[in-house]
């Protein structure tokens, strides 16, 4: 693990200071691309017929497998450790987080359908309709989902398994993003996707909740996170989401639309301010630097030890 330690060190550093450089990834595809090509691909050739769910099974199970192969394989390569941490640094998404967040307060400061345009970049809910408090909650709770999705996850795998256990933890993300929604075409197939998501998530997305918490000497966002957090349609994301509400002094989700159809989701931390504004936004980004933080310190101790 110390090993895996001072390679994540490197990659964190390398993403927070580079994140995704344009002129790479218009001239190469992106690994993330090349995953959901793969899951796309996966879906178009097995989700059909009968015995839906055990096809999703065998085909996450394979995704699985073949992500874990190729993560030793690199290792093993001459240089492996060079692949290993460059890897890392690109599916990390730190600086990616930071600017697709920042473009929404930026695009508020411009207008109101500037802020819509930049939100639905980052969020599935309708947007026509939201108003400023409405877009910038939307992009608040992405930032903290995203936070452990995008960042505490990654960092988390990569340091229990290396490469491999990054790209595991990359490639059923992934598959979960794209079948594993409560749809009559993905309800059975994206069943295993969506299940062992859940599970790679669960620790990651409660780090990140503790993490939010230490990092603002918020004691009460801890408690907030384990209170509301299960009241989130998702297992995991209410946690970090919960927490970065109270931490700000909002109230998140609650009520959206996502496809015309109004949800009835719960407030998290109700009774604080539902009237966001792209400070808030600002603020929130702030937050996400500070668990940055938080990550790096720890794993540089880890690396220490």
């Amino acid at each position: 693990m110390s090993d895996h330690a001072v390679f994540l060190m490197i990659a964190l550093a390398l993403d927070a200071v580079f994140g995704e450089p344009e002129a790479l990834w218009t001239r190469l595809p992106h690994p993330a691309v090349l995953m959901g090509r793969l899951v796309g691909w996966c879906d178009t050739r097995f989700n059909a017929g009968a015995r839906r769910r055990a096809r999703g099974i065998a085909a996450v199970m394979a995704l699985g497998l073949g992500a874990v192969l190729l993560g030793v394989m690199i290792s093993e390569l001459p240089g492996g450790p060079v692949w290993e941490v460059a890897l890392a640094a690109v599916l990390l998404a730190q600086k990616s987080l930071v600017e697709h967040v920042r473009a929404v307060s930026g695009g508020l400061r411009v207008s109101l359908d500037e802020g819509r345009r930049a939100v639905s970049m980052i969020v599935g809910r309708d947007v026509a309709a939201l108003d400023e408090a409405g877009v910038s909650r939307a992009a608040i709770e992405s930032a903290a989902e995203n936070l452990s999705d995008g960042v505490v996850a990654p960092a988390f795998w990569f340091l229990i398994g290396g490469l491999p256990g990054i790209l595991l933890y990359k490639i059923v993300n992934t598959a979960d993003s794209m079948i594993g929604h409560r749809t009559e075409r993905h309800g059975e197939f994206g069943w295993a996707a969506a299940r062992l998501d859940d599970l790679l998530n669960w620790a990651p997305a409660r780090i990140t909740a503790m993490l939010i918490a230490l990092v603002r000497a918020d004691a009460g966002a801890l408690r907030v996170a384990a209170r509301d957090g299960p009241l989130h349609r998702s297992v995991n994301a209410g946690w970090p989401e919960a927490a970065m509400a109270r931490t700000l002094g909002l109230g998140l989700s609650g009520p959206r639309s996502y496809a015309g159809a109004m949800t009835s989701d719960p407030i998290l931390n109700e009774g604080g301010r539902r009237d966001a504004t792209a400070q808030d936004i600002e603020a929130a980004i702030g937050v996400l630097w500070r668990v940055w933080g938080g990550v790096f310190l720890t794993v540089l101790l880890i690396a220490a030890i």
